[in-house]
């Protein structure tokens, strides 16, 4: 979808187009796909921020548009956020931009719980 998205557009327009653009052809293909999907962020119990999504499909991929000279770590790392803070496994990175590119990021479930094992015990020396 996103290189049939790229080529039927091209190069040039908004992040907001390619994101209409990108739920209608996920759409036609059946999949179901939300758009500027909220993501809330919590610090121990306590809702501290919100990240917004470009899209969601299936509400198992999130999605991260971009219209940069090419995809970043600092892309990359953002959709890493969005995979930290959600049920979420995997995310893609696409890239609108002169180049048409996308990558895949993967945060397990199981890492997450690790992270969050070694905060709390971290935080938990921190007090001591």
């Amino acid at each position: 979808m996103f290189y049939e998205v790229y080529n039927e557009l091209g190069f040039g327009f908004l992040e907001s187009v390619y994101r209409e653009a990108m739920r209608i052809a996920l759409t036609q293909a059946g999949l179901e796909v939300q758009a500027e999907v909220s993501i809330p962020v919590s610090f121990r119990g306590s809702l501290v921020g919100m990240f917004r999504a470009d899209l969601v499909v299936a509400g198992t991929v999130v999605v991260e548009l971009k219209t940069a000279e090419a995809i970043s770590k600092a892309h990359e790392a953002q959709v890493l956020h969005y995979l930290r803070a959600s049920t979420m496994e995997v995310g893609l990175v696409m890239n609108f931009g002169p180049d048409a590119r996308f990558r895949r990021v993967e945060m397990g479930n199981v890492r997450k719980k690790s992270m969050a094992a070694s905060a709390l015990r971290l935080a938990g020396n921190m007090g001591r």
